[in-house]
């Protein structure tokens, strides 16, 4: 009884938004065995973590699998069960862990309201943004000794990345609707390219294909922990509302986001020195449109340029 589980099993960008809430529950509570319950696919963001002393993957690939994630969180039989995620699925793996207190956003914050009917304890977080409301979560939990720091691994070097200063983009999104045309890219490239830098566009291994044929781009391929290393080694970045900006942002790099039907208030860099570009007639929808946002699409490249240098420049390395 003397743990603490946490709950959110992806995606990147919402698993490093609950780390410095993670981090807030060990620094308070250092005698707690904390766990973390996560998709296998996401493990990399988290191995070797000091904050977390054991990872559950959470695994649904069959039913022998499935079942032994079941027995694992039956097990453990934590103090404090905490949901950062609030969907169905994610509410009912914690309270399979069977926990004494069990704590969530309420059903007007939670993804899926009906979540909020597993918790004991839901709370009506105030914070705009996802990383501050999970802080409040940890601080609803008892934690409070809160801290803003992420921990995250080294990463490895994979593939071929430019001898000199590169810039890094991430280029593809969950959906459409979110990205930039592709096209701006090589135009940016071929300015970054003036100045000395070269752009780098990093996608999983198997949608390289995507990026088209551009002479101004270096695309690189690579896995989680490879895109940490790239994100380390980048003198910037440019990114879209996806786990990759994020990345970026919990590193402290300097870059451009580029906001268009998401809200950056709730899902932008956090206190980063990343500068956000929007449209100012973008429309905040959420819809996953399957075609590029309108209001991605009236984002110059040219002001992308100017941002960035700026950015770099003003930045300390």
């Amino acid at each position: 009884m003397n743990s603490i589980l946490a709950v959110r099993l992806g995606a990147m960008g919402d698993i490093l938004h609950a780390l410095p809430a993670v981090a807030s529950l060990k620094k308070s509570f250092p005698e707690k065995r904390i766990f973390w319950v996560v998709a296998r696919k996401w493990r990399e963001l988290l191995e070797g973590n000091p904050n977390i002393d054991e990872l559950v993957p959470f695994d649904r690939e069959g039913p022998a699998a499935f079942a032994k994630t079941w027995r694992r969180l039956r097990a453990i039989r934590p103090e404090i069960a905490i949901d950062f995620q609030g969907l169905i699925q994610s509410a009912l793996a914690g309270r399979s862990a069977r926990p004494e207190v069990y704590f969530g956003l309420s059903s007007s914050l939670a993804r899926e309201p009906l979540a909020a009917l597993f918790y004991t304890r839901k709370i009506e977080a105030r914070g705009p943004h996802r990383v501050e409301r999970n802080l409040q979560l940890a601080e609803a939990a008892g934690a409070r000794l809160l801290t803003e720091d992420s921990w995250l691994p080294p990463g490895r070097s994979e593939g071929t990345l430019p001898a000199g200063p590169f810039i890094l983009t991430s280029p593809l999104a969950g959906w459409v609707g979110k990205q930039w045309p592709l096209a701006r890219y090589e135009e940016l490239g071929k300015r970054l390219r003036a100045q000395g830098l070269e752009l780098v566009t990093n996608v999983p291994a198997g949608r390289e294909r995507e990026l088209g044929d551009f002479a101004h781009l270096c695309v690189h391929t690579s896995s989680i922990s490879g895109l940490i290393d790239a994100t380390r080694r980048a003198i910037g970045i440019v990114g879209v509302d996806s786990g990759p900006l994020h990345l970026a942002s919990a590193l402290g790099k300097p870059g451009v986001a580029l906001f268009g039907p998401t809200d950056p208030v709730q899902n932008g860099p956090f206190k980063s020195r990343i500068a956000v570009l929007r449209a100012p007639d973008a429309q905040t929808t959420y819809k996953r449109h399957a075609e590029v946002a309108e209001s991605m699409a009236k984002i110059p490249a040219e002001r992308v340029a100017e941002e960035l240098l700026r950015s770099i420049v003003v930045s300390p390395s």
